[in-house]
């Protein structure tokens, strides 16, 4: 019932706004990208910012996304600005009162009526507050998903599926925006700076390391229903280090409990990195190994993005909709096939399972024959 009536005001506000606010639409000479999403889909929403760039090179791109992803989009040239928001429902932090999101809202869209923008990207599919906030800011053609919650918002509401991948999704945004097919869609963009590949191979020399041969491995993840078992991390280090690998096992501060326990359980000791490395040191690491091995998480992304072969493991996590972006040769996902699976909900399975049924029935062999022949294919 009460997102019915949520449903119906939103209705009821957007017919309101299209009476009295916006201008008409002209050239797209400055576009607004908004996208409130973490590390993993910002990353995912750079080949659209990049077929953006390509179809509009004299437009001026600004990007809106939360400060959480802000190192995801670092270095990227296809961005002319980016702009920052807490947007409400991403924080990860305690909920605030029920007015502050509307304050917020009506906050962001005063400075960004100011840049008098000529179009809106909507980049996430169910984000009707970002649509409501171009709309606020006088923004005349908004381009998003008919979603119901957002289209009351939309000058341009394209038919939408659960069943897209979200990188899919902000290419058609892009295709509509500029009326122009999209003959091979761009890769990802890797935040590599020239720094940073200095920092990777500086690491490299230190330890004496060949590339060749390293295979990292980033077990953790945001939520604990992504996780797979320490025990099997462990197995699958150990087996490819006696296949002459050398094993790197990679995560943050919140991941150090998570990677000493794996270590502790390996009989061939690996090198460990945890919080010693800025995102785009870590993507110079990624892009120097031989392959790249985790979870359903925003490393894996940023790993796919530096063309790195990766294994992903994935359990409530769509793989259809948010798996890794390019061939699917070489960003290969395992899942169990549970039949509950993907259910979406990332901090804790539903059914009450710990670990996750998804994941813990995901195997040692397939990701073990999966990294072996990617190796293979590599050498």
């Amino acid at each position: 019932m009460r997102s019915r009536i949520r449903l119906i005001l939103l209705r009821v506000v957007g017919a309101l706004l299209r009476r009295l606010t916006g201008r008409p639409a002209g050239a797209q000479r400055r576009i607004l990208v908004i996208k409130p999403d973490h590390l993993g889909d910002v990353l995912l929403l750079t080949p659209a910012l990049r077929l953006l760039r390509q179809r509009l090179p004299d437009a001026r791109i600004v990007l809106l996304i939360g400060p959480w992803s802000r190192a995801a989009v670092a270095h990227n040239a296809d961005v002319d600005t980016i702009l920052t928001c807490p947007f409400p429902g991403f924080t990860r932090a305690p909920q605030p009162r029920l007015s502050e999101p509307y304050r917020l809202l009506l906050k962001q869209a005063w400075l960004i009526r100011a840049g008098r923008f000529d179009a809106a990207l909507i980049a996430r599919d169910d984000h009707w507050w970002g649509a409501l906030l171009t709309a606020l800011a006088g923004i005349p053609r908004r381009v998003g998903y008919a979603v119901p919650e957002v289209a009351p918002f939309l000058s341009d509401a394209l038919p939408h599926s659960f069943d897209d991948h979200v990188t899919a999704q902000s290419l058609a945004l892009v295709q509509q925006l500029t009326g122009e097919p999209i003959p091979a869609p761009p890769a990802m963009v890797a935040p590599i700076g020239a720094a940073d590949h200095a920092w990777a191979a500086q690491w490299l020399a230190q330890r004496q390391l060949d590339a060749q041969t390293l295979v990292a491995i980033h077990p953790g993840a945001g939520g604990a229903a992504k996780l797979w078992l320490p025990a099997r991390w462990a197995a699958l280090a150990d087996a490819l280090a006696s296949r002459g690998c050398t094993i790197v096992l990679t995560g943050g501060e919140a991941e150090r409990v998570l990677v000493t326990d794996i270590r502790a359980r390996m009989t061939h000791a690996p090198i460990t990195m945890v919080g010693e490395a800025t995102l785009g040191q870590l993507a110079a690491l990624y892009q120097r190994c031989a392959l790249v091995l985790g979870v359903d998480s925003g490393p894996l992304h940023l790993a796919a993005s530096t063309g790195v072969p990766t294994v992903a493991l994935f359990g409530p996590g769509d793989h259809r909709r948010f798996g890794p972006w390019g061939d699917p040769a070489r960003h290969v996902v395992i899942r169990s096939g549970l039949w509950c699976s993907p259910c979406g909900v990332m901090e804790a399975c539903p059914r009450g399972t710990a670990p996750s049924e998804c994941m813990s029935r995901i195997t040692l062999a397939p990701v073990l024959d999966a990294a072996t022949n990617l190796l293979a294919t590599r050498a």
